[in-house]
């Protein structure tokens, strides 16, 4: 495979003593930025799923009490 120019370019800097451009990358620039940030349908559904939990409280939002 061949070489680019830009490569060359910083073999050559790096060869001469000179400051490689790489260096001053920032360590996000290999990160996978492609990932999924927002929620699908299908998550928002199953957020849902159970809607009445039980609280810290106890008052979970249903009508049964026990008296």
């Amino acid at each position: 495979m061949a070489k680019s120019k830009a490569k060359k370019l910083r073999e050559k800097l790096s060869r001469e003593g000179k400051m490689n451009p790489e260096a001053k990358r920032s360590p996000f620039v290999f990160t996978d930025m492609r990932t999924r940030a927002t929620k699908t349908k299908k998550d928002h559904i199953y957020q849902f799923k159970h809607k009445n939990h039980q609280s810290q409280d106890g008052n979970d939002g249903s009508f049964y009490f026990v008296s």
